[in-house]
């Protein structure tokens, strides 16, 4: 890739390499409002300059996404598949794979031996073909004597509904001879507690409220537990005493970005 474009609110992912004539041929782009997911380009496991391998952490997991660039040799695909990357997690694999094939390009009736390289890699990632919304060429060709083709693809996790199918802006392309694809990915509204009541460390509050609390501990009478319900009405009554001492004994708080166990007067 040569004067590949930059933009400021966009982080490019490409292979770094010193050889000229091993120039990458895949770049991807981040949104940096997606940066706390802590994105990363990986070489540990292929190391292959068309390949960009991204990494990312949500919910203390971490997940992988995979922009492959395959020539009319397929030499990254057999990379990929020589390889075998024990990779799990990876949600999205897509990009150019110059295979045309009459299962996903209603205009090619053949099939080609390559396609079975493909799936053979797909299938073993539990990654299956998503189908576009509206089926149209991803490649459009200059000469007339030659047909449109399907050779972008993209493979989902067939589980996630969110990741189901993909969109093909044809229009979009402006001076590119491929099309750009859209995934939707479904943001839930999430309620972001900004308020929490606390009680002070090392304060007379909290003098009283474990004194509460040791005195309640102290009242539980468990000398007629005879069965499973008196344990779990006694258990209650002290789960309701510990409340009670709780809001008498805590106050409301903003949480700020120092909202933490430590943060006291003396910081």
């Amino acid at each position: 890739m040569i004067d590949v474009p930059n933009y400021p609110n966009w982080i490019t992912f490409s292979r770094n390499l010193s050889n000229p004539q091993d120039l990458p041929r895949v770049i991807t782009y981040i949104n940096i409002r997606l940066s706390n997911l802590c994105f990363s380009l990986c070489k540990d496991l292929l190391d292959h300059s068309d390949i960009s391998y991204i990494s990312f952490f949500n919910c203390g997991s971490i997940y992988f996404m995979l922009n492959i660039y395959s020539d009319s040799s397929q030499i990254a695909l057999k990379y990929f598949k020589d390889n075998e990357a024990n990779i799990n997690n990876i949600l999205i694999i897509t990009s150019n794979f110059n295979i045309r094939n009459s299962s996903w390009d209603p205009l090619f009736p053949n099939y080609l031996v390559h396609s079975n390289t493909l799936t053979d890699i797909t299938n073993t990632l539990n990654l299956y073909i998503s189908s576009a919304t509206i089926q149209v060429p991803t490649r459009y060709v200059d000469n007339p004597n030659d047909l449109n083709s399907v050779i972008d693809l993209m493979f989902l996790q067939p589980n996630l509904d969110e990741f189901n199918n993909y969109t093909i802006h044809s229009n979009w392309r402006l001076s590119s001879d491929h099309t750009p694809f859209i995934v939707k990915v479904s943001i839930f509204n999430e309620n972001t507690q900004t308020r929490k009541w606390i009680i002070i460390k090392n304060s007379k509050k909290e003098v009283n409220f474990i004194a509460k609390v040791i005195e309640s501990i102290k009242r539980l009478n468990t000398n007629h537990i005879n069965s499973k319900k008196d344990l779990e009405c006694i258990a209650q009554d002290f789960a309701n005493s510990i409340d009670i001492s709780w809001c008498k004994h805590s106050k409301i708080a903003n949480i700020t970005k120092h909202s933490k166990v430590w943060w006291n007067k003396n910081c």
